[in-house]
């Protein structure tokens, strides 16, 4: 029988993800920051909550999908919070990227009453989202994990289980900075073709045939072809990301030249106002520079 799952976060990945639970049969009881998407859930067959601590009292699986680290230990420590409904036997599954130090914290704060967590990060934008072919990368205890596999495989397709709590967290680091550093020669690349006065669609092609290919060049092929960047993924949230790459490297005494370097594209962007841009949107500061915008 299938369950009855809480989602906390209802933003451009939390909505098509709460949407494909609904669509695979599970009872879904839902609370946002904002009415709007929560009325939007709720009209394809989900129930509303009015506080996180609400949600938990009510379902079996929690899933949160909230911007950052303060976010998640808000939702689930904070006054109302999942920490305050949570029952033994209750399993949290933060999606969010967030601090690994964060999820630890908030894993050993509900491990008091019983209840267990799981981090599991996800890759694939919001495309992958609304396909239900996201990557999800899971830190926590077996048997917990395969409690929530199912419901997991309503919303990813490939679905690793690294290891302990945080594990996942940074395991999602390192995608992002792969993420990053490639978007970063892909706005390059085509920065050049521009200047030489190659078709960037013939350029794309060609690139996408041979080793310099990648989901990211996949993915963000419209972009590049439209010249418009609207948010899968925004700068501003993968420059969160790479402050929390850094975190760690820094703690773990990983030098991250290439990821340094980014890091700082994508503040200039910011500066420039453009951190709601898709992440892709890395293109137009390369442009600027080379007098090719």
């Amino acid at each position: 029988m299938a369950q009855v799952i809480g989602f906390i976060g209802l933003g451009i990945m939390g909505r098509p993800m709460a949407r494909n639970l609904l669509k695979a049969g599970h009872s879904l009881i839902v609370h946002s920051r904002s009415q709007g998407p929560v009325d939007e859930i709720v009209n394809a067959g989900a129930k509303a909550a009015a506080s996180p601590k609400d949600v938990a009292a009510q379902c079996d699986v929690l899933i949160t999908m909230l911007p950052n680290s303060p976010d998640v230990e808000l939702v689930a420590l904070g006054p109302n919070g999942i920490i305050e409904g949570a029952r033994r036997g209750l399993i949290l599954a933060d999606m969010s990227t967030i601090s690994p130090i964060v999820s630890k914290k908030v894993g050993e704060a509900l491990a008091a009453k019983g209840a267990a967590m799981l981090d599991a990060p996800v890759s694939g934008g919001e495309k992958g989202a609304i396909d239900g072919a996201l990557s999800i990368m899971v830190g926590g205890d077996k048997a917990v994990f395969e409690k929530v596999l199912p419901i997991f495989q309503a919303m990813g397709k490939t679905i690793t289980l690294l290891g302990p709590l945080g594990f996942g967290g940074f395991t999602k680091l390192a995608n992002q900075i792969i993420v990053a550093v490639n978007l970063t020669a892909l706005a390059e690349a085509l920065t050049l073709g521009k200047k030489a006065g190659l078709d960037r669609e013939l350029l794309l092609t060609a690139l996408a045939g041979g080793l310099a290919g990648s989901k990211c060049l996949e993915q963000k092929k419209p972009n590049y072809l439209a010249n418009t960047y609207n948010p899968g993924f925004k700068i501003d949230l993968h420059y969160k990301d790479l402050g929390l790459i850094m975190e760690s490297a820094r703690a773990l005494g990983v030098p991250l030249p290439a990821t340094a370097v980014v890091q700082e594209l994508f503040s200039a962007l910011r500066v420039k106002g453009r951190g709601g841009l898709d992440h892709s949107g890395v293109i137009t500061l390369l442009e600027d520079l080379a007098g090719a915008s």
